[in-house]
C-alpha cells in the first residue's frame, strides 16, 4: 500500500501558491519549509506579490537563484488587487495537477502539507482543507479576542450556510479548483470561504486534516475592522446567492 502511493506521489505535481504583501521576512522562511517538507514531492511555488514596497520580490529573486526559477516562480502584480485575484492569477501560471494555497505569514505551517497529499490519496478527496476545530487541531499564540473573532466567524458561516467542513479559512489544496474560481465572485479575505462553500454546494468531496494555526512571525496581520466587515458583506451574499 505504502508503495503504491509513492507511485502516485511520483507522478502528480503540486503547485503551490503564495499570495504576498510585504512579506519579505517570512517569504524565505517558508520555501525553505516547504522543501523540507516535500523532499519526495514534485512541486512548484508560484509566489503572486502585490506590489509589496519592502522588497519582497527582491528576496524571492535570489531564492529562484538557489532553488532555481523552475521551483519558484515570481509573478508579481502591480499593486494590491485582492486575494481571490491573487489566486486566480497564481493559477494561470501553475503546471500542478493539484493545487496548494498557503499564507506566507507561516499560520499554516509547511509541516502538514504531506498529510494533505496523504489524506488525498487514502480518500480519492477532490478538496483537502486544513481544520483548526477538529480533534487534533488548534491555535497558538492568538490572544482571546482573535480566537473569538475567528471561531465566531466559522460558528456562524457553519449555521448559515452548512458547508459540510468546520472550519471555512483555512489552507487547502485542489484538483478542482478551476472550477471552483470560475464561480467565485468575491476578492477579498471572505474569498476562501467562497471557495468551500461553492466546492460543497457543487458536491466535490472534502476532507479534513487537523492542524495548529500560529500567529504570524515577522509584520503585522493584514485582518483589520474593513475585512471583517468584507467578512460579513460575504456571508451575506452567499446566504442569498447559494
Amino acid at each position: 500500500m505504502e508503495e503504491k502511493q509513492q507511485q502516485k506521489k511520483k507522478k502528480n505535481k503540486y503547485s503551490i501558491i503564495v499570495p504576498t504583501y510585504n512579506e519579505r521576512l517570512n517569504i524565505a522562511l517558508i520555501v525553505y519549509l516547504i522543501f523540507k517538507h516535500l523532499r519526495e514531492v514534485d512541486f512548484e511555488i508560484i509566489v503572486v506579490d502585490d506590489g509589496s514596497p519592502d522588497g519582497t520580490q527582491d528576496i524571492v529573486k535570489q531564492l529562484q537563484q538557489v532553488y532555481g526559477e523552475d521551483r519558484i516562480l515570481l509573478r508579481a502584480r502591480p499593486r494590491k488587487l485582492g486575494l481571490g485575484t491573487a489566486y486566480s492569477h497564481g493559477l494561470k501560471h501553475a503546471s500542478g495537477n493539484f493545487v496548494v494555497i498557503m499564507d506566507a505569514d507561516l499560520s499554516h505551517h509547511p509541516k502538514y502539507l504531506p498529510s494533505f497529499i496523504r489524506k488525498q490519496m487514502e480518500t480519492g478527496a477532490s478538496i483537502v482543507t486544513g481544520t483548526r476545530y477538529v480533534t487534533g487541531g488548534g491555535v497558538h499564540g492568538w490572544n482571546l479576542m482573535r480566537k473569538l473573532t475567528s471561531r465566531g466567524a466559522n460558528v456562524l458561516a457553519q449555521t448559515l450556510l452548512w458547508p459540510g467542513v468546520s472550519d471555512l479559512t483555512g489552507s487547502f489544496r485542489r484538483s478542482v479548483l478551476e472550477d471552483v474560481i470560475n464561480s467565485c465572485v468575491s476578492k477579498g479575505y471572505v474569498f476562501q470561504m467562497e471557495m468551500i462553500v461553492r466546492a460543497s454546494r457543487k458536491g466535490y468531496h472534502i476532507e479534513e486534516v487537523p492542524i495548529t494555526f500560529v500567529d504570524r512571525v515577522y509584520g503585522s496581520s493584514k485582518l483589520g475592522g474593513s475585512e471583517i466587515v468584507e467578512y460579513l458583506k460575504g456571508l451575506a451574499y452567499l446566504l442569498v446567492a447559494t
